[in-house]
């Protein structure tokens, strides 16, 4: 007499749900096997565009770059999860920071950037604050943004002694910035 047989049930369903679970798990928790994110790798072209827009020499007359900030700092940040690529210039400015927003108003509209205002904050002044700029569409976006800076700032942001030419007006820097992959970025997202 023939034993009875349990039917056979085939592994590929217990597999596939085993395996969905897991995956659906590691996306819940943050954790998965390709990132979300964007990398420093091969972005030295980029990079390369972003020293070379010309926003980053026009100054207003009499803006000095000080000794040893003499040269555009371009680099690649990926520490905070998403990389970001950008230029930047340091200048020092014997006049009103003003002066400074009124150059950059002019100078940035006719390179074909847009003004960006703070739609959270209408109330402090651009003095101040300082200005934000886009440029380019999806795949080429640039960011710009014009800030004052004291020569305790460039201490701490680049271990720089700041000499007399700090002492005498506006100090400030200007940032063209870029995601990795040229996405669209605004001043205020």
């Amino acid at each position: 007499m023939p034993l009875p047989t349990r039917p056979v049930r085939p592994l590929a369903l217990p597999v596939t749900l085993l395996l969905a679970t897991a995956l659906m798990a590691a996306g819940l928790t943050g954790c998965s096997v390709l990132s979300p994110f964007n990398t420093c790798d091969d972005t030295a072209a980029r990079l390369k565009d972003l020293r070379s827009q010309p926003i980053l020499n026009s100054t207003p007359e009499g803006a000095t770059a000080p000794v040893g900030l003499d040269s555009v700092d371009s680099r690649c940040i990926d520490d905070t999860g998403d990389a970001w690529l950008y230029a930047a210039r340091v200048y020092a400015f014997p006049g009103s920071p003003q002066e400074v927003v009124d150059f950059y108003r002019t100078a940035a509209k006719a390179d074909g950037w847009h003004l960006q205002h703070d739609p959270s904050d209408s109330s402090t002044p651009e003095t101040t604050a300082g200005l934000c700029f886009t440029k380019g569409g999806d795949g080429e976006a640039l960011l710009l943004t014009v800030q004052f800076t004291r020569a305790s700032d460039l201490e701490f942001a680049y271990d720089y002694d700041a000499g007399p030419e700090f002492d005498a007006g506006s100090g400030f820097e200007i940032e063209v910035g870029s995601e990795t992959d040229g996405a669209r970025t605004g001043c205020f997202d």
